[in-house]
């Protein structure tokens, strides 16, 4: 069996992984080849292109880089009909990947979008897009395929692995022990995120709530997992220019730093969910260009209240969040500093999540093989 992957930054690294890990327990002489991360790499999937490629967000800034990306994608359409695998399974990056999946299913390749877009949020009409472009599309969330269901899309909810990795119970004691961390200081995780965009959008002022906080909470230590080379040496830079010497910055595992922490700044995206199952307290920041913003405003495209998953997943602002011009070093300092201080809150979020994490618990990497492999047979 061949199955062609194209899955955009981190994020879809982590589920292609599992995903080629749990089709070749099924099928394990399958072949893989596309656009991919380290991990899937790894794993003996073939790199026709890095997953960093598409690591683009807004739509005014995809415009800078609109004629890469499609040169990237002429390129694969004619790669992957070439090839003819027996799927193409676009991972994430929907803006990217449905696109892709109309040319390849007009040209008879059976096509699967992993992780929906958030088309119930904004831009609804686009639903009829991905009903054209996929014969599959498979959610993370569980409220996703009701929405699907009444547009007539085939849509699977299979959980999310992320769930099934992290456990229930995590363990602070040991990530701060592995870490290095003093097991009894007061630790605030920074996760600025892990696009290049997030990164020059955030980082500034995620190093300025760090600094307010500290001038209320002196013994307050702070941590920041950095996704990559390219996000350490901007985040260095926006260190240096705020004169900001004490935020210890460690490559990669963000995990054990979320597991380590006792309250979480994060952009919003995977690293919300990833902070949620690990039942950390968090704050959430969300910042696009300019014009982005504007029109996603004016023209009324967003159609819910929130952005975060787990407010999301929850239906209520349980955790804060701060878009745009809302997001400030004193704005984002004040919420983690109410965050730390209401225990009564601390052991809501703790409650909530806990079952939020056992609703998105379901074997996710496995379930999605199924439903992959379904659709292959014609199912």
């Amino acid at each position: 069996m061949k199955i062609g992957l194209v899955a955009g930054e981190s994020s879809g690294d982590q589920l292609g992984a599992a995903l080629i890990t749990a089709i070749r327990a099924r099928i394990p002489d399958a072949r893989f080849f596309g656009v991919v991360g380290p991990k899937m790499q790894a794993l003996g999937c073939e790199v026709w292109a890095p997953a960093d490629e598409l690591a683009v967000m807004g739509i005014t800034e995809i415009l800078h880089h609109l004629p890469r990306l499609l040169r990237l994608r002429r390129s694969l359409v004619q790669r992957f009909e070439a090839e003819r695998p027996d799927v193409f399974v676009g991972i994430d990056s929907p803006e990217f990947n449905l696109g892709l999946a109309a040319r390849l299913k007009a040209s008879g390749l059976r096509t699967v979008q992993y992780v929906s877009p958030q088309v119930w949020a904004w831009r609804q009409g686009r639903v009829r897009t991905i009903g054209r472009a996929c014969d599959l599309v498979l959610c993370l969330l569980p409220f996703e395929t009701d929405f699907y269901s009444r547009w007539g899309v085939r849509a699977v909810f299979v959980g999310h692995p992320l769930a099934d990795q992290i456990p229930l119970d995590v363990d602070r004691e040991g990530a701060r022990r592995l870490l290095g961390l003093d097991p009894s200081a007061l630790f605030v995780a920074l996760l600025p995120g892990s696009r290049m965009g997030e990164v020059e959008k955030l980082g500034a002022d995620f190093i300025s709530a760090a600094q307010w906080l500290r001038t209320h909470r002196p013994e307050a230590h702070f941590i920041a997992p950095m996704a990559s080379a390219r996000v350490r040496a901007t985040f260095e830079r926006f260190m240096r220019e705020k004169g900001e010497t004490a935020i210890r910055l460690v490559d990669g595992q963000a995990q054990r730093v979320l597991a380590a922490a006792n309250v979480v700044l994060t952009a919003s995206g995977t690293a919300t969910l990833e902070t949620m199952l690990s039942k950390r307290p968090m704050v959430v920041a969300y910042r696009l260009g300019a014009v982005t913003a504007f029109m996603l405003r004016q023209l009324g495209l967003v159609k819910v209240p929130y952005f975060s998953q787990p407010n999301l997943l929850v239906g209520r602002r349980l955790v804060p969040e701060f878009f745009q011009e809302g997001v400030t070093g004193e704005a984002l300092g004040a919420a983690l500093l109410r965050e730390l201080e209401d225990p009564a809150h601390l052991r809501e979020l703790e409650q909530e999540f806990r079952r939020a994490h056992e609703s998105l618990r379901l074997g996710g990497a496995e379930r999605a093989a199924e439903a992959i492999l379904e659709c292959v047979a014609g199912g």
